[in-house]
């Protein structure tokens, strides 16, 4: 499987996500930027996830449809025609950080995969779900890792 190039102007990979993408600041999605998405792409998926969570691995954002033709997404816009899903908090789209407080850094992994096909999702799917889903239909993926403490 090839590799897509995945970054973000806000922060760097391994480095913090500022408080302005936290839940504790003004919430807001983080922009982002892909390269490298492979001919007979289907469709571009995002999630972001926090496997740190206290009660298991924490769904931040996922985003389906995304055109493969794009090249990202700016700050607090989904992507483009992509279909938000309800996050972790029970809200559509973006849910920013929000670690419990002395809890340590957290780390939030910010995929992309460019799929075959489209993902059959439903209802409120975890991050879990979209694993299992997008096996067997990766074309290529990218990963950015970024932490945030409280």
């Amino acid at each position: 499987m090839t590799g897509i190039e995945f970054t973000s102007a806000a922060f760097g990979d391994r480095t913090a996500i500022p408080r302005h993408h936290s839940g504790e600041g003004d919430d807001v999605s983080p922009p982002l930027t892909w390269s490298g998405v492979p001919e007979g792409t289907s469709e571009l998926v995002l999630l972001c996830e926090d496997p740190d969570a206290p009660s298991g691995t924490f769904l931040h954002w996922l985003v389906t449809g995304i055109d493969p033709r794009s090249t990202g997404t700016a700050e607090g816009e989904p992507p483009p025609g992509g279909q938000e899903w309800p996050n972790g908090f029970g809200r559509m789209g973006w849910g920013g950080p929000m670690p419990p407080p002395g809890h340590g850094a957290h780390r939030y992994f910010f995929r992309l995969w460019a799929l075959s096909e489209a993902l059959p999702l439903h209802g409120r799917p975890t991050a879990d779900a979209v694993h299992h889903a997008v096996k067997g239909r990766e074309l290529a993926s990218g990963t950015l890792m970024g932490t945030y403490q409280r």
